[in-house]
């Protein structure tokens, strides 16, 4: 279990590393990544970005159901660029030098941090979708 933690973690991590060099790439002023160590610092914010996406997230789409079914699931970027923006502040308020400065920015990066999460688990070997789960019951009923 805290196996597949430490993966997920790496893997936003590395997502959120990729969307920070894309959107300093694209316009400096959208992201603020200052200090001497700036690999903590995107640590640092992929643990933040977890626990906001775990606890307040789920809060949100269910406040916003309505405003997601009518949008088609459009929604969900709006949602998903708000997480990124707080757990950005958060981090500030960590003083680990990462800020995501508007909106913009973060809808962008969210979908960067989305897409980058996607592929990397597309590598990630699920034990129970693979068949070798060793918990029994193969699926068919014996005659």
């Amino acid at each position: 279990m805290y196996f597949r933690i430490l993966i997920a973690w790496i893997i936003t991590a590395i997502a959120v590393a990729t969307a920070v060099i894309v959107l300093q790439w694209i316009n400096p002023a959208w992201v603020t990544l200052t200090g001497t160590n700036a690999w903590v610092a995107v640590l640092i914010m992929a643990a933040v970005l977890g626990l906001v996406n775990a606890v307040i997230r789920p809060i949100l789409q269910f406040l916003s159901c309505g405003c997601i079914v009518a949008t088609l699931g459009l929604f969900l970027l709006v949602i998903n660029a708000f997480t990124l923006w707080l757990s950005g502040a958060i981090s500030a308020l960590l003083n680990t030098g990462f800020s995501i400065n508007g909106f913009w920015p973060a809808l962008i990066g969210g979908l960067i941090i989305s897409i980058v999460s996607f592929v990397l688990n597309m590598f990630i070997v699920d034990e129970q979708a693979s068949g070798t789960d060793s918990g029994g019951a193969s699926g068919t009923t014996p005659r």
